[in-house]
């Protein structure tokens, strides 16, 4: 059997690299699965390795690539004494402790690795239109948090996809910026709150495309318009937009602990107090269980808290080292 690690961190992006350097520092020695560069749902550095340039992170006042951030978290992290490794977690069992965890084959007779507590931060992921080239324009015209890069589009046309009170919050926000918004809708009706659906008409700058959906994003470095199609009759119209916000909703990633850690209706995962789940020993952070800020300093706020929570619940229980 391998040895018992104080913590294992599933997952690396703003949350558990965050959690990685403050359990390093309180000399847990924590072992930090990143996730496999090839994975869509839980790539290392979660999703500020899809953005660009981030102009909000505080100490940054000339803003930071995305990419070169979670860098920086990580090398942080490492120095400090964190093992990071890009592996992606296939199968844990948390029915007992030692935890059991595994990578690789998740049939494998014996775990790859055991911990006294784990700390999960394996975030969640925008759903999105599964377009060509729509990925590729992420950070440069696509985008899917106007918080994030609202200010980047000022005096642009800008589209926003969804329905729902997210989509609106989105296209109310980019008013700020936006020389005009139009909100794309498939259906003739918004899901939205009924406040929600007043602001949004009465903004001016908020134009309806009722019953379209996106059927197609060009631009070759960078958004240069979208095509749109009516769902009723088939027929296709280009909209000259620079920007593409879509806001269709997120998804957590809690398959790997579906059944055992208490989730809501959306599928984040329940804590409290602080980041405890209903499994004592495992903790959350981040957008595994935020469904409401989402954002890179906000994920990196609930690492702290799940790392000193996780140091707290080590020493109560005989573990630190």
């Amino acid at each position: 059997m391998p040895s018992i690690h104080n913590v294992v961190i599933i997952g690396s992006g703003p949350a558990g690299l965050t959690a990685a350097i403050y359990t390093a520092r309180a000399n847990l020695n924590p072992l930090v699965l990143e996730g496999e560069p090839s994975s869509t749902s839980d790539q290392p550095g979660g999703q500020l390795m899809l953005t660009t340039e981030v102009e909000n992170f505080p100490g940054f006042p000339e803003g930071i690539m995305g990419p070169e951030l979670m860098e920086n978290f990580r090398s942080q992290a490492v120095r400090f004494g964190a093992d990071a490794r890009q592996e992606k977690v296939s199968r844990v069992d948390l029915s007992e402790r030692p935890f059991k965890i595994w990578v690789g084959d998740p049939e494998a007779p014996e775990p790859s690795y055991l911990a006294h507590s784990v700390i999960v931060s394996t975030g969640a992921r925008s759903l999105m239109l599964d377009l060509p080239r729509e990925r590729e324009l992420i950070g440069h015209g696509v985008s899917t948090c106007a918080t994030c890069d609202g200010f980047f589009f000022r005096d642009h046309h800008i589209a926003v996809v969804g329905g729902g009170d997210s989509a609106v919050e989105e296209a109310s926000f980019l008013t700020k910026f936006a020389d005009k918004v139009t909100l794309i809708h498939r259906r003739d009706e918004l899901r939205a709150s009924k406040i929600m659906q007043e602001r949004a008409f009465k903004n001016p700058k908020i134009e309806m495309l009722w019953d379209h959906q996106v059927s197609a994003v060009h631009g070759a470095s960078k958004l240069e318009g979208i095509t749109v199609r009516n769902v009723k009759t088939g027929e296709e119209a280009a909209l000259g937009v620079t920007g593409l916000f879509v806001a269709i909703g997120h998804r957590p990633n809690t398959d790997l602990f579906n059944g055992v850690l208490t989730t809501d209706e959306n599928g984040y995962l329940v804590t409290g107090p602080g980041t405890a789940t209903n499994v004592d020993g495992v903790f959350a952070c981040g957008d595994v269980q935020d469904h409401t800020y989402r954002q890179a300093i906000t994920a990196a706020g609930s690492g702290c808290m799940a790392a000193i929570d996780t140091e707290r619940w080590l020493e109560a229980n005989g573990h630190h080292v």
